[in-house]
């Protein structure tokens, strides 16, 4: 026994020694040069910021798409350019796209108009890093570790002043924290991971988020359940290296804040809607023409095209004893496809929509223009959305202010901010969905009008002016050099 103390007591000191020795010439020397580094990054910046202006960099690699996260980026950056004329934006993108086209659709899509000689397109070559197919399993913590690689290549490409990320893509915020040492501000339009998520998982429902075979077996359920709540941790973790968080509207402020825990620099931002030109719409429906419902929505998952089909076929139950009605109805799927697998699902839907006998009365259009838009909004009696808790609803806005009898989901968006009492309805089964429609196609011509005077009259805090009000007071700490 005292040999072990013995040893005991030459080594513990020897270990310490070494530690000590490790930390001088290893760890001390290394944390002086990182702090050197950072300190010349900051100097660097500060000399080129004098001499150029600021360089906001925006991160949304599909920023081609056409949907309602898109026109929030290209109105954000005409609002920057507007009230801070000598910066420099950067788009961090992996659109292949000729810059010039880019910008086209944007105005075709958005009716915003931006001069390609004050944008500057960063490319990015790792896309398949963040497609959600590269990731069969686990596919939440991949597709976030993947943004982080894509965040190292655009941060490698250009190291901005500000980074703003309008893509939801958290997981880069520590890159250009901590490594760019860059002013970081996101704009949240749904948090990559809710609670109303791990309960759907929890209770076992079969959704587009967890599959049937997973819903079925506990084991598998517990195990996703533990995974969720990981990688909830790890997302609060990096949303709290942003300066300023801005959310789209009180459902995603909620969830935001529950999982980041930083509501003092969390601020209310609705996205921007365009009402103004859409209030000023006159309706085009003639008595002989078909009665048209109308939905404005990317043909992603989530989107849930499916349940205004199977509504639809619910409304024809109904409508049994009035064929002629019937006839009369068509259901106008309007949206843009990104890709291949868009695609395949606007085929899928087709297919569906032969299934449940309802080819005659379903049209589908396909990235349609501004101008074809417009006009699908003013030949349209009824708005339809049909998305279970979606972050904000921009398509029932705009087809409130058109003037349409707006159905949508009763959850997320639509139900806290915008369909407000006698404004419009709000469902969440096929049969509900086909009661409400059936009573929306029912009422007198006074009551429409009544019903879309409401609408249009609730929708103006949504308007672009608004937007640009609320981003460029909360981007105010990010632009304050």
């Amino acid at each position: 026994m005292l040999w072990q103390w013995v040893l005991t007591l030459i080594i513990l000191p020897t270990v310490f020694i070494a530690v000590v020795i490790v930390s001088t010439v290893v760890l001390i020397p290394l944390a002086v040069i990182s702090m050197s580094w950072f300190m010349r990054i900051k100097e660097r910046k500060l000399e080129r910021l004098k001499q150029h202006g600021p360089n906001v960099a925006f991160f949304h690699p599909y920023c081609n798409a056409g949907g309602g996260g898109e026109r929030v980026l290209w109105v954000a950056i005409k609002a920057v350019l507007t009230r801070y004329p000598d910066s420099n934006i950067f788009i961090y993108t992996v659109e292949t796209e000729e810059p010039q086209k880019i910008l086209d659709k944007a105005q075709n899509h958005f009716n915003v108009k931006l001069d390609l000689k004050k944008i500057t397109f960063v490319h990015l070559t790792l896309k398949i890093l963040i497609e959600a197919k590269t990731y069969p399993y686990f596919t939440l913590v991949l597709q976030s570790l993947g943004s982080m690689v894509l965040g190292m290549e655009a941060f490698l490409k250009l190291n901005p002043d500000v980074y703003i990320d309008t893509m939801g893509c958290a997981f880069t915020f520590p890159i250009f924290r901590y490594l760019a040492q860059s002013r970081v501000g996101c704009y949240v339009h749904y948090p990559t991971i809710t609670t109303a998520m791990m309960r759907r998982v929890k209770h076992r429902i079969v959704s587009y988020n967890n599959s049937g075979i997973i819903a079925r077996n506990p084991l598998y359920t517990w195990i996703k359940l533990l995974y969720y709540k990981i990688f909830g941790w790890l997302y609060g973790i990096v949303g709290r290296c942003a300066d300023v968080i801005m959310v789209n509207g009180t459902w995603t402020e909620e969830h935001i804040n529950e999982l980041w825990k930083e509501p003092y620099n969390t601020y209310k931002v609705f996205p921007p809607c365009e009402v103004t030109e859409l209030k000023q719409l006159r309706s085009l429906v003639k008595e002989s023409d078909p009665i048209r419902i109308l939905s404005v929505a990317q043909f992603r998952p989530e989107k849930d095209h499916p349940l205004m089909l199977q509504a639809m076929y619910e409304l024809r139950s109904l409508l049994t004893k009035n064929e002629f009605l019937w006839n009369k109805i068509q259901l106008v799927l309007a949206g843009s496809c990104r890709n291949a697998e868009d695609e395949e699902r606007v085929r899928h839907l087709k297919d569906l929509a032969k299934h449940l006998s309802l080819e005659n009365n379903v049209q589908f259009e396909v990235n349609v223009t501004y101008a074809r838009l417009l006009h699908l909004y003013q030949t349209s009696l009824i708005g339809l959305h049909a998305m279970w808790n979606e972050h904000f609803g921009i398509s029932v806005v705009e087809s409130m202010a058109a003037g349409l009898v707006t159905v949508a989901h009763r959850s997320g968006g639509p139900r806290a901010d915008i369909v407000a009492p006698h404004a419009g309805y709000l469902a969440a089964e096929p049969e509900q969905y086909a009661a409400a429609l059936l009573h929306a196609l029912s009422l007198s011509a006074a009551s429409r009008a009544d019903l879309v005077a409401a609408a249009r009259a609730s929708v103006d805090r949504f308007s672009v002016k608004e937007f640009e009000k609320s981003f460029l007071r909360a981007c105010e700490p990010l632009m304050s050099f």
